[in-house]
């Protein structure tokens, strides 16, 4: 089994990305508190998705979920410019985490469907993504609501696995 995290500011689709993961279907969700946990498995390979809380409150509790993990998948509001600095601070804090060293991290550019959002080029360039140099990373573009862009983002993942 391949632990996963799903983190990212609260509304940005973890949890609707995870149950589009596991059911192929949109559930109503409500902000998570505390974490949901699923398997979902690809291709014989299992991941334990640990789906986390967004709200500011519960960032600073993360951490408690880093050890052993192997993805990072960090969803991003492609709508919410105002609190894409706040995504990206949170992003370098859990790379330096040394729990979180050997982690490889998927991050998943949401809500592609509305109107005016930010590219997964323009997320990417503002993350500064390329000055990642010792996590492998991918970004995706994706709509959480028709799961569209998910399963490319679940294939690289599968493709690392084993890749060190």
């Amino acid at each position: 089994e391949h632990k996963v995290i799903i983190v990212g500011l609260d509304n940005a689709g973890k949890t609707t990305i995870l149950y589009q993961f596991l059911m192929n279907e949109v559930v109503h969700t409500s902000p998570t508190i505390g974490s949901n946990v699923e398997e979902i498995v690809v291709k014989n390979t299992h991941f334990l998705m640990w789906d986390i809380g967004g709200q500011e409150s519960l960032r600073s509790s993360w951490n408690t979920y880093y050890s052993n993990t192997e993805f990072i998948i960090l969803v991003v509001d492609s709508i919410d410019r105002e609190r894409l600095s706040i995504t990206k601070e949170e992003l370098y804090r859990m790379l330096a985490h040394e729990d979180l060293r050997k982690a490889a991290v998927l991050i998943f550019a949401n809500k592609q469907d509305m109107k005016g959002c930010m590219t997964a080029a323009e997320i990417s360039a503002y993350l500064t993504l390329s000055s990642i140099k010792d996590h492998p990373w991918h970004i995706q573009s994706c709509c959480a609501l028709t799961g569209e862009g998910l399963c490319q983002g679940l294939e690289w993942m599968t493709s690392r696995i084993g890749v060190r």
